[in-house]
């Protein structure tokens, strides 16, 4: 798969159940629909919050960003924010295919959810990331 972000072919690292698409040229990541979920739910695990912070996402009209496509549908994709103090702005496929996060945006993401940053999925993608 081609990177959202940059255009560079992305490797496929994997973690648990699972797979997350990373581009080591730009350091966005890609994540599948669903894996987002996977992910959270080490460290969300009462899924009534891990749906608490999934329907706290919401589309952005009008961004500074470039407008990027869905690596599986090719459509444009939505802006999505999460929070308002320090929102994490990120792609979301029209067609629920998947998010794409820019360099650093997956570890804010999940640190906004509660994620611990001693959590072993949080180390282990700060250490294959290297600080991105």
């Amino acid at each position: 798969m081609n990177c959202p972000g940059c255009g560079e072919v992305m490797i496929i690292v994997e973690w648990a159940e699972v797979e997350i698409d990373y581009c080591l040229r730009c350091g966005g990541v890609w994540l599948d629909a669903g894996e987002l979920e996977l992910l959270l739910a080490g460290s969300l695990t009462d899924s009534k919050a891990r749906e608490h912070f999934l329907a706290a996402f919401h589309h952005v009209a009008k961004t500074g960003e470039k407008k990027r496509k869905c690596p599986r549908c090719h459509k444009v994709m939505a802006k999505v924010q999460y929070g308002q103090e320090l929102p994490v702005l990120f792609d979301k496929c029209v067609k629920e295919h998947g998010i794409f996060l820019d360099q650093g945006e997956l570890a804010a993401l999940l640190t906004s959810a509660g994620m611990r940053t001693d959590e072993p999925v949080f180390t282990y993608l700060k250490t294959l990331f290297q600080g991105n």
